[in-house]
């Protein structure tokens, strides 16, 4: 199996293919560079990000049950960490968490602006409302691109403080066949808004994968696309579940360190794991020449639970951030934004404290989440149009084609969504040593 990225080189992104064949069963392709749980590290420690990006192919409507996850669970109370038998996380003695969300996005043809591109998550204002009429007006859609992201509450009241997110990344390779994968993505994430709101809201965050993925197929008005999908819920009591299929991905940082992150599911070069609707013509023309067409399903994502603290941040994205800024560039930016907020505080032999109140800089106009996210987004741009600064996309080039010759950034669209977490009450004196 090849994937060739000369023929893309003139468009200076090479982007994913909605059209991959494989002569093997797909496998999960393993990172060096990205772990799923990594202890903390120092406010300069560097990472790159793993060779594993793809292009996206389409799958087929779900038909078979979602299969169990075996994710290890990590409790909030210190020092405990529970293995795949257990049933449940200990539980710390009633503590209840808020989320402050905001996210920050750009089209790659576009110009960033800080003050516009932005969105402040209010539970009782949702960005996302399921569409009325099978043409969505796209004016509507935030300037993102062909990559989408929701925030909602997750269940009918807002008052519960629980959250569902995520980030889906349209397949590129569909513009080949006159299809805009932008209205896969952007329905996508309409729909799971949706379903999280309900008043029948999913349980776990592969399920409301899977509720958004059927009423895409089910779309009269989305003929054909894919895209790739990372999905999170957050409960009142702490606990965060991702679901990721492709090569979007989640940073979990606490008090100055990468506390765990996303492996991406590719399934060879540039080739992520993707989300399709496949017309039935594609379908029997593939069977007609031969092949078996990528039919990636949310069941196929992986997924991951963890338990939050006081004062971490979470940052989701699509692969517009991870193909430009490494994990220890993200640690870097939201290390210095939260130092200049006087939220992660350098205490000499203490290391890194917490401070305990965070709530007059979550709240109001510049909160400290909208910081992070337009900051993590505009570094981000910069690093994508960056001729000579090779980014991590431009490492994995050099690692699989050495010949080639590839320099800087990758140009994408890039959407962030930013969580920070604050314990009700405050952590105490929450401290870490660098």
């Amino acid at each position: 199996m090849v994937a060739t990225i000369s023929a893309n080189r003139a468009l200076r992104l090479p982007y994913r293919s909605a059209s991959l064949r494989l002569l093997t069963p797909p496998t999960t392709t393993p990172s060096p560079y990205r772990s799923s749980l990594r202890a903390a590290s120092t406010f300069t420690t560097r990472k790159q990000k793993p060779p594993s990006k793809q292009p996206n192919t389409p799958g087929q409507p779900p038909t078979t049950p979602m299969k169990p996850t075996n994710a290890l669970l990590f409790s909030t109370c210190p020092a405990t960490m529970l293995g795949p038998s257990s049933s449940s996380p200990q539980q710390c003695p009633s503590t209840k968490y808020h989320y402050h969300l905001a996210a920050s996005y750009i089209a790659k043809s576009r110009p960033f602006d800080p003050q516009t591109h932005l969105f402040q998550f209010n539970p009782y204002n949702r960005l996302s409302q399921p569409p009325k009429s099978p043409k969505r007006p796209k004016s509507s859609r935030p300037e993102s691109g062909q990559d989408a992201f929701f925030i909602s509450q997750l269940g009918a009241s807002p008052s519960s403080g629980e959250v569902a997110l995520g980030v889906a990344d349209g397949v590129g390779g569909w513009m080949d066949s006159g299809v805009d994968p932008a209205d896969f993505s952007h329905a996508f994430c309409d729909y799971m808004a949706a379903n999280a709101s309900s008043s029948d809201p999913p349980s776990t965050a592969r399920e409301l994968m899977q509720r958004g993925y059927e009423a895409v197929c089910h779309d009269e008005s989305i003929k054909a696309g894919g895209s790739t999908a990372i999905v999170g819920l957050l409960t009142s009591n702490g606990k965060m579940e991702v679901a990721n299929l492709g090569d979007s991905g989640f940073i979990l940082l606490r008090r100055g360190g990468v506390h765990a992150s996303s492996e991406p599911q590719t399934h060879a070069f540039n080739t992520p794991y993707q989300l399709s609707v496949v017309p039935p013509s594609m379908l029997l023309r593939a069977a007609a020449f031969g092949g078996a067409q990528l039919m990636d399903q949310p069941r196929d994502a992986e997924v991951t639970r963890h338990g939050l603290r006081h004062g971490d941040v979470v940052v989701f994205a699509s692969d517009g951030l991870w193909d430009n800024l490494f994990e220890g560039d993200i640690l870097r930016i939201v290390s210095s934004v939260m130092r200049e907020r006087g939220v992660w505080r350098v205490n000499g032999e203490r290391g890194c404290v917490v401070e305990e109140d965070i709530k007059s800089v979550t709240e109001g106009k510049t909160t400290l989440q909208g910081r992070l996210a337009t900051e993590i987004v505009r570094q981000a741009k910069i690093a994508s149009v960056d001729p000579k600064l090779d980014g991590p996309f431009a490492k994995e080039v050099k690692k699989y084609y050495p010949h080639e010759v590839w320099r800087g950034g990758k140009e994408d669209d890039i959407c962030v969504v930013v969580v920070v977490v604050e314990e009700e009450g405050g952590a105490g004196s929450v401290k870490a040593k660098l």
